[in-house]
């Protein structure tokens, strides 16, 4: 039996039945009131009859009055998401859409926290008025009280709930990218003087209450994973030093799965990409010449990490999938954007009947290095593959001769056309 296709057993009993998961992307699917539709479910029913043993959601919103974009999918207010209401049913159909195959869906819980857009944030929430300074698009943030901390660490834990309860077979906190969670994990983003920041115990905290409140309420045979940096690749960020300090905290907790990535906003090496150069940490010599962004990361990781690991970024040749998960240093390969052009993707690697995933990006990089030309084309590449997403939702042909350029215009217009229907529906 390859690799690829052998089933993982969780410590809740649950058993993953390969090792390919469809890690995050954000689909931007849901209707004016953040509700999913039946573009996710058709679109998850691809991805399920795809092959992939894991399928990760999009994030899904824990606070409607901060968005990572406009079109995600909320579960706010909580208490309202029950048997007979409408967002809750369609939850439900979700779910039976993106387990038609015998796979596992995890719903991915997150909050933007300052990296919310203008046009979807009246008021970004953060551990700490810093702004994020990246073309325009971002209002200084306003720092959480502790009651406010305290409600969405029990927000965290209802939405998990809600997942189970509706027929998703688990659930992912995120911790990354510099979203709320892993923005409290950075002391250049969280310069709190209380419980709530200082110390990396301080900082994570707001990370270790929710994984505990999280499993009160789901029970202990429900799979529950995080997702977390391995470095924010910033100066005076989130380090790899911190991750490995904070992987050892973390084993002490009943987590099933941790997804390693890194980068944020201003270092988006999440997407194979540099930031600005003036603020960055570079990636080892070694990870830059290697297939998986994060790769030379896992080993270390694994050496103190008590669960197993999903790394995702950058895979694209079966022999290097196979080479990784034969390593022992990770459990579970994440592939992405690849499966936006060939859902079936894990199918074929499964079977062999494909030696190479796409790598569309490649085709698409520039050579600029100038940071807003970079930036737009990295926002190009986005936009390709979100419109390939919503393609596969809309049961269209796939159009591979996109420009960058097209995919960028159209980004701009979807991007600012939903946030206005967002905002019309709320009365804005």
């Amino acid at each position: 039996m390859t690799l690829l296709a052998q089933p993982l057993k969780l410590a809740c009993g649950a058993t993953l039945p390969n090792r390919i998961a469809k890690t995050a992307m954000t689909e931007g699917l849901s209707d004016p009131r953040l509700f999913a539709t039946e573009r996710h479910n058709h679109l998850y029913r691809q991805w399920s009859e795809g092959g992939a043993g894991l399928l990760i959601t999009g994030n899904v919103m824990i606070d409607n009055r901060v968005l990572e974009r406009p079109g995600n999918v909320a579960i706010d207010p909580v208490a309202k998401f029950r048997p007979g209401f409408e967002g809750y049913e369609r939850l439900k159909a979700y779910a039976a859409a993106g387990t038609v195959a015998g796979n596992h869906l995890w719903m991915q819980i997150s909050h933007a926290g300052r990296q919310s857009p203008w046009y979807v944030a009246k008021e970004p929430l953060a551990p700490s008025a810093v702004k994020l300074d990246l073309l325009g698009n971002y209002k200084r943030p306003r720092a959480l009280r502790e009651d406010e901390i305290l409600d969405f660490i029990q927000r965290i834990a209802k939405v998990a709930r809600v997942a189970r309860e509706t027929g998703f077979t688990g659930a992912q906190i995120h911790s990354a990218h510099g979203y709320l969670l892993s923005s409290f994990l950075s002391p250049v983003t969280n310069t709190r003087t209380d419980a709530w920041g200082g110390s990396l115990a301080n900082r994570a905290r707001f990370l270790i209450e929710s994984i505990r409140a999280t499993r009160q309420l789901v029970g202990p045979d429900f799979p529950l994973a995080i997702k977390l940096n391995s470095d924010d690749f910033r100066r005076g960020g989130f380090t790899f030093e911190d991750c490995l300090e904070l992987v050892q905290l973390l084993n002490a907790e009943t987590l099933d799965l941790i997804e390693i990535s890194g980068g944020t906003y201003e270092q988006p090496k999440l997407l194979g990409a540099d930031g600005r150069a003036e603020d960055a940490v570079p990636l080892k010599q070694s990870t830059a010449k290697r297939e998986a962004y994060f790769l030379e990361y896992a080993k270390a990781i694994r050496a103190v990490a008590a669960m197993p690991i999903l790394m995702p970024g950058g895979f694209r040749n079966r022999a290097g999938m196979e080479a990784a998960l034969a390593s022992g240093d990770i459990d579970v390969i994440g592939l992405a954007r690849p499966l936006c052009t060939m859902p079936d993707l894990p199918k074929k690697l499964i079977a062999g009947s494909i030696d190479e995933a796409p790598a569309h990006e490649r085709t698409m990089a520039t050579r600029s290095k100038g940071f807003v030309t970079k930036l737009v084309n990295l926002l190009g590449q986005m936009g390709w593959y979100y419109a390939h997403i919503e393609d596969l939702a809309d049961g269209k042909p796939l159009k591979m001769n996109r420009g960058v350029f097209a995919a960028f215009l159209r980004y701009l217009k979807n991007e600012y056309g939903t946030a206005l229907r967002l905002q019309r529906s709320q009365g804005g």
